[in-house]
């Protein structure tokens, strides 16, 4: 009876710690000290700390999701994930201008595998192409940051499960008013190539590309208004 007590108990406490999450405060920290309200990377004083950014990444290699876990709690990892390790990638290689000029064993940073997360192994690509983009929330884009100028800004915080969602919606209208990434008007849009990168995740059977930005934009587009495509700058976010 004791020894089927003390089994009992052991499972208990692994399906008690495959459960647990990583601490996003690590990368909570470093956000804060060197990235500011505008998105702007301190590269080079955050490289001093790269300690404390690969305990973070152990953390998410330790803890993937679960599950238990909530969907917020899913998207807040794996996008953390994303910003975590594209971090990484450019703090391994900087200085440099541009996150175009960097690569592993001749593999841009979104084609590298070296994304360890539990027992796997991604690309930046596969993270969020076949995880994130599939949880069906176009929002995402605006929450990962690909290091450069044109990029959605990387928030100064990590992600959780409580505050996912609404900083989403906030960086989502942040982006889409700002006119350095979007000029809008009633007629006529030049936006950002993002959205016609992923353009399956915006046109959708429930909404036109321009209803989806109707939902943000605080200037309201007429639905036969002319789309053009900005150029994307892909200089670094320093």
């Amino acid at each position: 009876m004791k020894n089927l007590l003390f089994i009992t108990c052991l499972g208990l406490s692994f399906l008690s710690f495959g459960s647990s999450q990583p601490d996003h405060s690590i990368l909570d920290r470093l956000l804060n000290e060197f990235v500011s309200s505008t998105g702007k990377v301190n590269y080079k004083g955050m490289k001093i700390k790269m300690d404390t950014l690969d305990t973070y990444l152990l953390e998410l290699k330790a803890h993937a999701p679960a599950s238990d876990w909530s969907k917020n709690d899913k998207k807040a990892y794996y996008i953390n994930a994303y910003n975590a390790y594209t971090l990484k990638f450019v703090l391994t290689k900087y200085p440099v201008a541009s996150v175009k000029d960097i690569s592993f064993s001749g593999k841009d940073i979104w084609s590298t595998k070296l994304v360890k997360l539990g027992d796997k192994t991604y690309t930046l690509g596969q993270v969020e192409n076949d995880i994130l983009r599939k949880m069906g929330d176009p929002r995402i884009h605006f929450a990962i940051n690909c290091a450069s100028y044109s990029c959605p800004k990387i928030w100064n915080h990590a992600y959780t499960g409580s505050n996912v969602n609404g900083q989403m919606e906030k960086l989502t209208k942040a982006y889409i008013n700002d006119a350095k990434h979007n000029i809008i008007t009633a007629k006529k849009i030049k936006i950002s190539q993002l959205f016609e990168w992923y353009a399956s995740d915006f046109v959708t059977a429930e909404h036109t590309l321009i209803q989806y930005l109707n939902k943000y934009s605080t200037v309201q587009i007429e639905a036969g208004a002319k789309v053009e495509y900005l150029p994307y700058n892909w200089s670094l976010n320093e």
